[in-house]
């Protein structure tokens, strides 16, 4: 009996996407169905280039071809995607971006401008278009890590006469800092209001065109900028960057709260633990726990969110960092590959957050 596209549409429908609990068909992540003979080929929609599971889908789907429609046949899963948003359509801000990703830390020095620009890279890597704004005004270091401080943004024109800043791109990524604007050897010494005045301008006055995921690198702690944020932005979930230790673990505790407040509401994605362990280069099978152990894993316990990756004390990380080539980049590193998996755990927790969750809108805080 010959083969039919109802016939393949009928076996994927028992392919469930493992994340989101329904099947292939029910979630259109189906299309291009062709059928020549016994040579099937159709192609599946993911949820995001940095799918960690498209191996595990593609072999799901042509295991049931061969189960439910013909074992002889000749399977090809095409695979591409199509990253989800989680902004309600009423946002007017940064309309060409799908999801808005908040990376905070309690304290300062635990390695988030780090983690950050080389999660930015690992998602750009995957096929995503990846924006990111250095949004601690008062200690900008974005710059410094993509190798680009003495790099000027230009400007452009656009609706109404209107000027537009043009991001400086790097490594695939548009970067946006106050360390564009500012001399790098001057302190910027500003009050809250116009720390918060500059960030409206990178959100508003920057144009970033069409992007998958924007990352926003966070000051420490819980002030204006972080309010700002949430009251401007439609923001899709925060990811929390701490290291293992006691002080560090207790001051993420308090930034992932900021984000449960009910008057704020942005899901938290989960917990990255930076400098979870040191491993030398001549004793690669030995992990010493400089800063603790399993801080990061009982915070994220705690409130029930997921650990998200574990960085290791890397010396390659810091040194890729101040010269301006974040390690991720590296292909052939075992920290690069650190940041691979971090990137693909952040897609996925995103295309859960979009599918399982209410779509975001900017938060109305009363004084």
């Amino acid at each position: 009996m010959a083969i039919t596209k109802e016939d393949i549409l009928k076996a994927l429908s028992y392919v469930e996407e493992p994340d989101l609990g329904k099947d292939l068909v029910t979630l259109n992540m189906i299309e291009d169905v062709q059928v020549d003979g016994k040579n099937v080929s159709f192609t599946v929609i993911l949820t995001t280039p940095a799918c960690p599971l498209k191996d595990l889908i593609r072999n799901a789907c042509i295991r049931a071809i061969h189960t439910m429609v013909d074992k002889e046949a000749e399977v090809t899963v095409n695979m591409t995607s199509r990253v989800t948003s989680g902004r309600a359509g009423s946002s007017e801000v940064l309309t060409g971006v799908k999801n808005i990703i908040a990376i905070a830390s309690g304290k300062g020095g635990v390695g988030k401008s780090t983690v950050t620009s080389n999660l930015a890279i690992a998602l750009a890597q995957s096929g995503a278009k990846v924006g990111l704004i250095d949004a601690d005004i008062f200690g900008p270091s974005i710059p410094t890590m993509f190798g680009v401080e003495d790099q000027r943004p230009s400007m452009v024109q656009g609706d109404h006469g209107k000027n537009y800043i043009i991001p400086v791109e790097k490594y695939g990524v548009k970067l946006m800092s106050i360390g564009f604007l500012t001399p790098p050897d001057h302190a910027v010494i500003w009050r809250g209001p116009m720390a918060s005045s500059a960030l409206k301008q990178f959100i508003s006055e920057v144009e970033w065109g069409e992007l998958d995921y924007l990352l926003l690198d966070l000051p420490p702690g819980t002030s204006d900028i972080h309010l700002t944020m949430v009251q401007v932005l439609p923001v899709t979930g925060a990811v929390i960057v701490t290291t293992p230790q006691k002080v560090a673990i207790a001051d993420a505790q308090k930034g992932l709260q900021m984000f449960r407040q009910p008057q704020i509401n942005v899901p938290v994605l989960g917990v990255v633990e930076n400098m979870a362990y040191f491993t030398p280069a001549e004793l690669p099978e030995n992990k010493y726990y400089i800063f603790g152990q399993e801080g990061g894993q009982n915070l994220a316990r705690k409130f029930d969110v997921p650990v998200l990756g574990q960085v290791p004390l890397v010396q390659g990380i810091r040194e890729c960092g101040d010269e301006g080539t974040p390690v991720a980049l590296q292909n052939d590193s075992p920290a690069s590959g650190v940041f691979r998996e971090l990137a693909q755990a952040v897609a996925q927790q995103v295309s859960v957050r979009n599918a399982t969750l209410a779509k975001t809108q900017p938060v109305e805080i009363k004084s």
